[in-house]
């Protein structure tokens, strides 16, 4: 099965649209479009799209209804083997606009703008009646702002204070309706899951009125939950597993693995920290890590984020995400530009990929370890070895198990010869990643 999630950060639905066949033929089993809610079309920032104007029209500066119609009719047309389409989901709040009635969904000014090009809005239509408004400030909490304390050591206030001035949706019964219809209506459309923004943010009954509906039966749904330390996954991460039954970026690998390949030992990541392989979404950049000032401190050093991702797609447990933007975070931060442009059709990403697909569902096994040297095999057909370290190593690993013959490192296009005499002695070159398969 292919399950590796290329997200497309902020990509045109028309690119995306365009790109559909290429995705597919990399390899990938699926990919995460912008947030398809309703909001600023000409809007200029990326975080736009994560500020939602009204649920019942889909509408934003990616792109339309038709067009998201698009990418899931191409994505589903190679027959047992489709590409899934997974949304971005904003629920936990509304856009942050500066107008009298700021807490009144649409609003006047949108309502207006409804009736002046009706013809329009109605084809972006998702459901409802666009006459009439959709949230008012009793759908709001009202009690302030969350501080940078409260992370650390008042959860109630991050789940019912409002997020750098966006107006907090409360989890009364009109707003789970209307949220439930949402979720239903997009459904019904053919998208196969959802990444559920800001889940740090919502209480369990937010949660549950979305993945306990009986249109998502068989869906993929994963949850953001930014926690970079112990204390933080403790207080959010393990919560929202205990909650609910969907999954999460596993932020508990994402700190196990930075560790590791930036200064720390590689025996930790022979039986690492991580969430349960059947919960866990495994990702080295997620797209809040590199845009927001907060975060910039997990980002991994470049070179170290691709050795760390042929970790991350070599290994088994959890279903991988690749990050793949426009170079948004370059306008505030220089050397990020050309970091993540296009990653998503890089050879080296492809090479690993196909690799991940190979190997899929095969038992991992440790060959050899030591603090900057990690082989393990998958199967009897893979072997990936890592070396962090700038000193070329030889070493020696037990070939029990494996298939005699001829290997291809797929990262490099090398062959080597594999006996079935137990013991082989295997080149790692410095700083370098290779994945050989039968």
């Amino acid at each position: 099965m292919r399950d590796v999630i290329l997200h497309a950060f902020n990509w045109q639905y028309s690119e995306i649209i365009e790109r559909i066949e290429e995705i597919r033929e990399i390899g990938y089993g699926a990919v995460l479009i912008p947030p398809p809610i309703y909001s600023d079309p000409e809007g200029s920032q990326w975080w736009q799209v994560y500020q939602p104007k009204d649920y019942r029209i889909l509408l934003s500066r990616c792109g339309n209804k038709s067009e998201l119609e698009e990418i899931i009719k191409r994505a589903h047309s190679y027959g047992n083997n489709p590409l899934r389409v997974y949304a971005d989901l904003v629920i936990n709040h509304m856009a942050n606009e500066d107008r009298d009635d700021r807490f009144s969904f649409p609003g006047e000014g949108e309502l207006i703008k409804y009736r002046s090009n009706r013809k329009w809005f109605e084809s972006n239509k998702l459901y409802g009646n666009l006459d009439e408004g959709l949230f008012s400030s009793d759908d709001f909490h009202m009690e302030g702002e969350i501080g940078p304390q409260d992370y650390n050591h008042n959860r109630y206030r991050v789940e019912h204070f409002r997020l750098g001035g966006l107006p907090d949706l409360r989890a009364n019964e009109w707003v789970l309706k209307q949220q439930r219809v949402m979720i239903n209506a997009l459904t019904d459309m053919g998208l196969d899951g959802f990444r559920i923004d800001a889940a740090k943010h919502l209480v369990e009954a937010q949660i549950d009125n979305i993945v306990d509906q009986p249109n998502m039966s068989g869906k993929f749904v994963f949850g953001e939950i930014i926690a970079f330390s112990e204390h933080e996954e403790s207080m959010y991460l393990d919560l929202f597993l205990q909650r609910t039954s969907t999954s999460a970026y596993d932020f508990t690998l994402h700190r196990t693995i930075k560790s590791a390949f930036e200064g720390g030992s590689f025996y930790s990541l022979v039986n690492p920290d991580s969430l349960p392989w059947d919960r866990s979404v495994t990702f080295v950049v997620n797209h809040d890590i590199p845009n927001n000032d907060f975060f910039r401190s997990a980002l991994f050093r470049p070179h170290e984020e691709y050795l760390a991702l042929a970790y991350i797609l070599g290994k088994d447990g959890g279903v991988p995400i690749i990050y793949s933007d426009h170079n948004e975070s370059a306008d505030k931060f220089n050397e990020d530009r050309g970091r993540w442009a296009g990653a998503y059709n890089r050879a080296g990403i492809q090479s690993m990929i196909t690799f991940h697909n190979a190997v899929h569902g095969l038992e991992m096994k440790h060959l050899y370890t030591d603090d900057n040297i990690i082989v393990f095999g998958r199967g009897s057909k893979g072997i990936v070895a890592i070396n962090k370290s700038h000193v070329e190593r030889y070493v020696t690993i037990d070939t029990t198990g494996f298939e005699e013959g001829k290997y291809r490192d797929l990262i490099h296009n090398f062959e080597m010869d594999l006996k079935r005499d137990n013991n082989f002695e295997l080149c790692v070159t410095a700083r370098e990643v290779y994945m050989w398969l039968k």
